[in-house]
């Protein structure tokens, strides 16, 4: 007969006093436990990156373009304007304000026999100017001093005056400016004036008009460089006589050592 071992009893789970939950899946509690801590976690992401994002807007902000701050009126807009036209030479005044400064530049005086009036009235219109000696003016380059104003056909340029006929051209009658007694015109031999066309400077006759007498006179202002005068323009305030390739022009002040060299003249004792 066969020897049965014996085993020991198994014991059923309402003999531990413990009854299984039949009503849910085994592991669900874990599940449950899981996915609170997931979503605690997330929660707690979410305000350290809006608390964190709040701090450096704070800390980073800025004026806005254009407003006002403590120190001082804020940054200027991309609209604003910017400041492209340099400063006129130092000592420059308005012509209204001051007469012009004389040192280094002859006194300019009306031809002999005219009256000498503030402006130049309507009666003196397309008159020939009367040259004396002392009124008789040739304007000489500071940075080219062998080369002279000089009428070549209509125009002015910067040439040497070595014949009779061009020390001639390069002689003018220096008078009161036309449009303002404290500026000067410059009267040719042949009874022209030099004035300014599509701001090139050239000689014609006066026609009476009140746009020639603004364009026929220029208004001296110091210079930098010592005994040397610069001319503006009375219709174009800023602009100054100055040559380039030895052609005369009006052409708007530059703070550069060039243009203050090109618009430097001397205003000498005619060459003829």
């Amino acid at each position: 007969m066969p020897e049965n071992t014996p085993h020991s009893p198994q014991r059923q789970p309402w003999e531990n006093d413990w009854n299984p939950d039949t009503s849910r899946a085994p592991g669900t509690r874990r599940l449950w436990l899981a996915g609170a801590l997931a979503v605690a976690t997330i929660t707690a992401c979410v305000m350290a990156i809006a608390m964190t994002g709040q701090t450096r807007d704070q800390r980073t902000a800025r004026p806005t373009a254009g407003a006002s701050t403590d120190s001082g009126p804020g940054l200027l807009s991309f609209a604003s304007p910017s400041a492209s036209t340099p400063a006129a030479p130092k000592g420059r005044t308005n012509m209204a304000s001051a007469a012009p400064a004389t040192t280094g530049s002859p006194t300019p005086t009306h031809p002999a026999g005219s009256k000498p009036t503030p402006a130049k009235s309507p009666a003196h219109h397309g008159s020939s100017p009367k040259p004396t000696t002392a009124d008789r003016r040739s304007v000489r380059s500071l940075n080219y001093p062998d080369r002279y104003w000089h009428v070549v056909g209509d125009y002015v340029k910067l040439d040497r005056a070595d014949s009779p006929s061009a020390r001639r051209a390069a002689t003018f009658t220096l008078v009161k400016g036309l449009s303002d007694a404290r500026c000067y015109s410059f009267a040719t031999a042949d009874g022209d004036y030099l004035r300014h066309r599509n701001f090139l400077l050239r000689a014609e006759q006066d026609d009476g008009s009140r746009l020639f007498e603004q364009d026929a006179t220029f208004c001296p202002r110091p210079s930098s460089f010592t005994g040397a005068t610069m001319l503006e323009s009375v219709n174009y305030p800023g602009r100054f006589l100055r040559h380039q390739n030895f052609q005369l022009r009006l052409d708007p002040y530059r703070n550069t050592d060039l243009y203050r060299a090109d618009s430097a003249f001397l205003l000498v004792d005619g060459l003829a």
